[in-house]
């Protein structure tokens, strides 16, 4: 198995992880093939540098010939959700590049819309809705594309604390959207004040990433470095590591209930949607329980990124109180679907 890992140690913005992304390629690949892509008056651009004796490479978006960002508080550009899809099924890629970056996008208006209390269809974003925010995203998807591995892994992602300067104003650390867009997704402050995950950053490792935790066992094949733009008390950087994987079994979460007072068609009416929040498979054993109670078994099975949305729909659909978890490895076949 192909595993791609990204190492969040200083949080992830777009630019670290196109810079780490751009290292596990051949040397000046990653800029040929961005030079296709298309986002409006954009260029990629790689250079290599250090951030705290680290070496990596610093990948930069122009737009015009220089970075849109530096600009921020002299001109702000509102783009809609429609405006960005449409600039991104536009684009010289592929279709499953598309689809990476609108689902990316998607995660991001859903928590743009929640932060502000607005419909996702009124939500106007601002630094995220930039073009070298677009081309980020889109780039991100490309050299993943590239790349093809079988599963994406990351660390727990540093957020840092204070404050931000942004178009909406001084705001805390993580900023409203990214704290949405981190939910479920391991994250800790860190000892360092500064913004060190975005809410870029954090919609294409929370889209991509199927589980979160230490490196896991792999003949490493590949190390990239992504320098972020900023010198901070810890190497600004975001590390991919790519190689295979001896296990290749991949891992799932068991869930499991017991419930003694729930009718048999209750039951069976609450597996559909537990299959609709994620579960891989859900089935009902019948149990003889304390005091000689007739009663039955609830298990379900999920990748670990599901696990919470799995168990919070067992305790909506069910009447159980408690939910035992475990760990498990799963055999699995391929399968693909002919017409």
């Amino acid at each position: 198995m192909r595993i791609l890992y990204l190492e969040c140690n200083a949080g992830a913005s777009g630019d670290m992880i196109l810079g780490a992304l751009s290292e596990l390629l051949d040397e000046g690949e990653a800029e040929r093939i961005l030079s296709s892509v298309g986002v409006p008056e954009t260029s990629y651009s790689f250079g290599k540098g250090e951030r705290g004796h680290l070496r990596g490479t610093k990948a930069t978006v122009l737009v015009h010939g220089h970075e849109e960002h530096e600009h921020i508080h002299h001109e702000h550009h509102h783009r809609s959700l429609p405006e960005v899809l449409e600039i991104i099924r536009g684009l010289n890629v592929s279709e499953n590049v598309k689809k990476h970056a609108v689902d990316i996008y998607s995660i991001i208006a859903s928590a743009e819309a929640e932060a502000h209390g607005v419909p996702v269809g009124e939500v106007h974003f601002h630094e995220v809705g930039m073009l070298d925010a677009i081309a980020d995203v889109v780039g991100a998807c490309v050299l993943i594309e590239r790349l093809s591995p079988d599963r994406i892994e990351a660390s727990p992602l540093r957020t840092g604390h204070g404050y931000v300067q942004c178009a909406h104003g001084s705001l805390p650390i993580p900023a409203p959207a990214t704290a949405i867009i981190l939910k479920g997704i391991p994250t800790y402050a860190g000892d360092i004040e500064g913004e060190f995950t975005t809410p870029t950053g954090a919609a294409i490792v929370k889209h991509f990433a199927e589980e979160y935790g230490p490196r896991p066992r792999m003949a490493v094949d590949g190390i990239g470095c992504g320098l972020g733009g900023r010198e901070s008390e810890i190497p600004n950087a975001l590390r991919a590591f790519i190689g295979d994987s001896g296990k290749t079994m991949p891992a799932v979460k068991v869930l499991s209930c017991n419930i003694d007072d729930m009718t048999a068609e209750d039951l069976g009416a609450a597996i559909p949607a537990l299959m609709a929040d994620g579960a891989l498979d859900a089935f009902v054993i019948p149990a003889m329980m304390k005091k000689g109670r007739p009663g039955h078994v609830l298990t379900c099975v999920c990748r670990s990124k599901d696990a919470d949305a799995v168990a919070g729909s067992m305790l909506r659909n069910t009447s159980t109180i408690g939910i035992r978890v475990t760990d498990a490895d799963r055999y699995e076949m391929t399968s693909h679907f002919e017409i």
